[in-house]
This record gives structure tokens, C-alpha cells and sequence, in this order.
């Protein structure tokens, strides 16, 4: 059997055992009332993050707006390209990870309409370029079958750990460079997938939202991975950045209010709060709990829990930083709310 090239090393080890303890705890997390938003909110931001990375530039309010069917004013490809992804993670439960039909049939629903070959191998050269020219030369499309088939194999009976597999698999994924198109989206498709395998929540937390917020890390790990013609530093940078996932999910249950009793205030905000900001609406509360439960929503996901708009949401996110009781961390894209319960 083949066998890929890579080590695991001891810092590799300790997050394994970090990520394995964690996940239990989201799990719990995804059994409670909120697992629908988590689900929902998850699913747009898997989209946004996957397409982004590719060069796709509709924003979080767009993609939300073509799951829920509305129409959206952008380039047709763009579009093309979020009705796609919507369709192939609809596919999500139904596609087994180790079976190599089945990558073939998830690129062709990815994939549909936006080339020719859509479901295929390539059956021609392609290479990984930047600004300073061809950065990797994958290898020759005669070669793709055989190296799919044997890396697939080695999947489905290695006995390492589905982490590590899952890591290795997505690395020599990109390095085979196997179709002419959406490789890099299929690849992180693929690690979720292998990842899901391993425990459900991964349906959830998928990879896509990982590397989205540090895209030049990924792609330096792979460029070390392959000056090392060994996937150990893709490995360490993945299990980082899923244990850093895990660790920012780990918070309270969101607490979800549906329009028809938004007009309540939760009972989830501390009592101290209440007397301290009488003046506070039960809206802006509600949006508060939110962010307290997970601090990296973004407004277009917070507007969608609660059935408001942006707009209303912005307000109210004015509201709590004049108050003291929340400051934004770092950019839009990759930042994070910091919660204070003093005020």
C-alpha cells in the first residue's frame, strides 16, 4: 500500500488529544436549543469562506440571500458559484468520504456549468502560480488516476488517526492538483468530510471557515510541506487551526428568540445588567446573548437569527459598545466581539 510522506510530531500529538477532548463539548453544544442557527449560520459562512478564498467576492449578505432563494444583483458566475457549493453541501450527508466516485461526483455538482469537464479528471498540466511565477508543477495528468486511486486507498486502511489522515489527505489532495478547476475547494470539502467521519460535529465546523480567516498561513504551510516533501507542517498548521476553532465555539448555548417573542428580555442576561442598563431594549439583549454564546458571528448571521436587518442590528451593536459591554477585536473579516458582563 502506498503511503504518503509525512511525520507527526509531538506538538502534533498534544493537539490531537486537545481536539479530541473539545469536541465533546461542542458536541453537548449542538444538542441544545441553538443547533439550527449553528447549523444555518454555519452553512452561509462555509459558503461565503469556500468561494472567497477562490476569488469570489459576494459578501455573507448575498450568499444568505441566494440560500434563501432572493434574487442577488452580481456577476452570473459568481452566483453560479454559490448555487453550486449550496447544492454539493446539501450532498453533504449522503457522500462517503472514502469512496473516489463519490469526490468525483461532489466536483461535478461543484463544479456544474462553470467548466467543461465538471466531475472529471484533468487531462491536461496545471500549475500553482504567483506573483514570482510557478510556485508548484503538479504532476502529469496521465498520473492523476493512479495517484488518486493509491492515496484514496491509503485513506480508507491507514490506521492513523482520522485527524492526521484527514490533514494528509487534504495536503497531497492540493499537491496532485487532480482536477482542472476547484481543487482548492474540493479539498476542504474533503477534509470536513474525513473529519465528519470522525465526529459529527465536523458537518458543522468546517474547515472552509478555518482557513478563510488565515488564508497566507494555509498556503505557507503547504509551501513548506512540499519543500519538506513531507505534509508534517500542513499537519501542525491544520490541528492549530482546528483546536483554535473548537476552543472559540466552546461558549454558553445561544439563547434564540424567533420574531414573535423577541420583544421579551431574555432570561439568560445577568440580573446586575438589567439594573444597570434599564434603558436597554429586550432586542438589544437578545443580541448581546448572542454574541456572548459565540463571539465571531458576524452581523449578516445575527440578523438572520433574529429575523431583522443589518441596519437594526448595527444599532443595536452601537447601543452595547457605547455601554461598554462589548468591543470589537481586530478586522471584520477575521476579528472577534470581546464581552464584558460589568458594563
Amino acid at each position: 500500500m502506498y503511503i504518503p510522506p509525512f511525520t507527526i510530531s509531538a506538538e502534533a500529538i498534544n493537539k490531537i488529544a486537545d481536539i479530541s477532548r473539545l469536541m465533546e463539548r461542542y458536541a453537548i453544544r449542538m444538542e441544545q436549543e441553538d443547533a439550527l442557527l449553528l447549523r444555518k449560520a454555519n452553512k452561509i459562512k462555509t459558503i461565503h469562506s469556500s468561494l472567497a478564498i477562490e476569488g469570489n467576492t459576494l459578501d455573507e449578505n448575498q450568499v444568505r440571500d441566494i440560500v434563501n432563494g432572493k434574487a442577488v444583483v452580481a456577476p452570473l458566475r459568481q452566483i453560479q458559484e454559490v448555487k453550486n457549493a449550496i447544492a454539493t453541501y446539501e450532498q453533504f450527508p449522503h457522500l462517503d468520504a472514502f469512496k473516489e466516485s463519490d469526490l468525483l461526483r461532489a466536483h461535478g455538482i461543484m463544479m456544474q456549468a462553470l467548466v467543461e469537464n465538471a466531475g472529471q479528471y484533468r487531462t491536461g498540466g496545471v500549475g500553482v502560480f504567483s506573483d514570482e511565477g510557478c510556485v508548484h508543477m503538479a504532476p502529469p495528468a496521465e498520473r492523476v488516476p493512479y495517484l488518486m486511486a493509491d492515496l484514496f486507498d491509503w485513506l480508507k486502511h491507514s490506521p492513523d488517526h482520522l485527524l492526521v489522515r484527514s490533514c494528509v489527505f487534504h495536503y497531497e489532495f492540493e499537491f496532485i492538483h487532480p482536477f482542472a478547476d476547484g481543487n482548492g475547494r474540493m479539498g476542504r470539502l474533503w477534509q470536513s468530510l474525513i473529519l465528519s467521519k470522525l465526529h459529527p460535529v465536523f458537518e458543522h465546523l468546517p474547515v472552509e471557515n478555518m482557513v478563510y480567516a488565515n488564508q497566507q498561513q494555509y498556503y505557507d504551510a503547504i509551501t513548506a510541506s512540499s519543500n519538506a516533501a513531507n505534509s508534517g507542517p500542513f499537519i501542525d498548521f491544520m490541528l492549530e487551526e482546528i483546536l483554535k476553532t473548537l476552543e472559540a465555539h466552546k461558549g454558553n448555548p445561544i439563547q434564540v428568540f424567533p420574531n414573535k417573542v423577541t420583544n421579551k428580555v431574555p432570561n439568560k442576561v445577568p440580573n446586575k445588567l438589567l439594573e444597570a442598563f434599564p434603558e436597554i431594549q429586550a432586542m438589544t439583549w437578545n443580541v448581546y446573548n448572542m454574541l456572548r454564546a459565540d463571539n465571531h458571528l458576524t452581523t449578516a448571521l445575527v440578523a438572520e437569527a433574529l429575523g431583522i436587518s443589518d441596519r437594526m442590528v448595527r444599532k443595536h451593536l452601537t447601543t452595547l459598545k457605547e455601554k461598554g459591554l462589548i468591543s470589537r477585536i481586530g478586522s471584520n473579516k477575521t476579528g472577534y466581539w470581546e464581552i464584558s458582563d460589568v458594563g
